[in-house]
């Protein structure tokens, strides 16, 4: 017999605390954050691999089938999200280290999650907007590590930024717009789940739109980098070899 949803949300909860202290006591020489960065990043890929499956391989297809009764491992999967987002957004409210945006969107991802698993219905769409969510985590997560080690500015940094940004603006807000007309069009799908959908692809523009004002900074730096690099190299060239007048 399955436990009751409550029980194995709790147990989820307490997973990902058992985890986050034991990072605490493995890397003490660091601080709160890297432990907590670290069950982000251990969220992340696990997340994106149980709902990719889900998603592409186990069914059903959310565009396709919103609104659908939830399956036992959708229902797995929702729990142990759920049991991650309440552990983080305790951790970021204790430790005050997010803005509101942040964890608004951690709000509104408990509530789609809880209200998933309440009406067993609609898993589909939400595994489907966790994937979308989670798959740019892990390179989230690196380009933090990479500045907590000094290696941001660097041909890796530049790769992770890059595929961040593509991942980002394919996936949340590409398929994501799909994803949502989807939801929207089909009459399945119960009107405060299809608000929900509305809001987290709201949300997605907000940090669509500081994403593209980092990409714009970024880009600047590196051209004007790149401009201050050529007029060195073409003074070296000619430095000593101007012609006579």
């Amino acid at each position: 017999m399955l436990f009751p949803l409550p029980l194995r949300v709790a147990c989820s909860l307490l997973a990902w605390l058992s985890l986050y202290a034991w990072f605490c006591r493995r890397y003490k020489h660091r601080n709160y954050e890297w432990s907590c960065r670290l069950v982000t990043l251990t969220h992340g890929i696990l997340a994106t691999c149980l709902s990719a499956y889900i998603g592409f391989i186990d069914g059903p297809w959310p565009f396709t089938h919103p609104g659908a009764p939830n399956t036992t491992l959708q229902v797995h999967v929702l729990c142990l999200s759920l049991g991650y987002f309440l552990f983080d957004l305790c951790w970021c409210v204790y430790f005050q280290t997010e803005g509101a945006l942040m964890l608004a969107h951690h709000l509104v991802s408990i509530l789609g999650i809880t209200v998933s698993l309440a009406l067993g219905e609609s898993a589909a769409e939400v595994n489907a907007v966790i994937f979308g969510s989670e798959i740019t985590n892990p390179l989230l997560q690196a380009r933090w590590f990479l500045k907590e080690m000094g290696c941001y500015h660097s041909f890796t940094g530049d790769v992770v930024d890059f595929f961040f940004v593509i991942l980002f603006t394919g996936v949340r807000i590409g398929v994501g717009a799909w994803l949502m007309y989807c939801e929207l069009a089909s009459p399945k799908p119960r009107w405060y789940i299809k608000l929900g959908g509305v809001i987290m692809y709201a949300v997605s523009w907000v940090f669509m739109v500081s994403i593209c004002r980092f990409a714009r900074r970024k880009s600047m730096k590196k051209y004007h980098a790149w401009r201050s690099w050529r007029s060195d190299e073409l003074y070296l060239k000619t430095n000593g070899h101007l012609k006579n007048h």
